[in-house]
């Protein structure tokens, strides 16, 4: 079960705790209306978003990061090293972006008893292939949903794998709307379960 932090299939907290593995993202708003099971916390390694959740106190002792036993960087620091240079002419704004914070979070792990997985470049750099076959445009990288799906799907191509709090709404440097549409393909294979997203309960931001 894959939990963005979008809107919950309505009822699917006890079908999520259900589930035999559960992943979450970053601050993990999904958790509580949305289950409570957590398995793997996803988090984005990268940049501002990583900086605040390892300098937040409130983040490091969460019922959410501290159930977790593993911890996913989906942004693997060699991918992101070369975006760099390519960034700086492209996106001057994000001269953060690529700041790596990789070490932090496998200290962090280390600290706590977890295990620290980062997800390989290749796993991105498929996401990447998928997409292009549908119209994703211009885009900086892929949201850390979809390299999750992306990975599951390598690491599990047999298992029931369902995914709800999928708004495809966010940052525009995501490819929100193609994101939806190779998801959608996805499901239309059998390959993912969309659990129906009815339920406004929480931020309205995808994975």
């Amino acid at each position: 079960m894959i939990v963005g932090n979008g809107e919950i299939a309505e009822g699917a907290a006890s079908d999520i705790d259900a589930a035999d593995m559960v992943v979450r993202f970053n601050d993990c708003r999904s958790f509580g209306a949305g289950g409570s099971r957590t398995d793997i916390v996803a988090v984005c390694n990268t940049g501002r978003p990583a900086r605040a959740m390892l300098g937040s106190a409130e983040w490091r002792k969460s019922p959410s990061v501290a159930a977790a036993s593993e911890i996913w960087s989906v942004r693997d620091p060699r991918k992101f090293a070369a975006l760099r240079a390519p960034l700086a002419l492209s996106h001057p704004e994000l001269n953060d972006f690529c700041d790596d914070y990789t070490d932090q979070f496998t200290a962090f792990c280390r600290a706590t008893g977890k295990r620290h997985v980062v997800i390989d470049q290749s796993v991105h750099e498929r996401v990447d292939e998928a997409l292009s076959a549908h119209e994703p445009g211009s885009y900086v990288v892929p949201s850390s949903g979809l390299v999750v799906i992306g990975a599951l799907l390598l690491l599990y191509p047999d298992d029931d794998i369902a995914i709800t709090g999928f708004s495809h709404t966010g940052w525009d440097g995501h490819p929100f709307a193609a994101e939806k549409r190779l998801v959608d393909f996805y499901v239309s294979l059998g390959r993912l379960r969309r659990m129906a997203s009815s339920t406004p309960i929480l931020s309205s931001q995808g994975a």
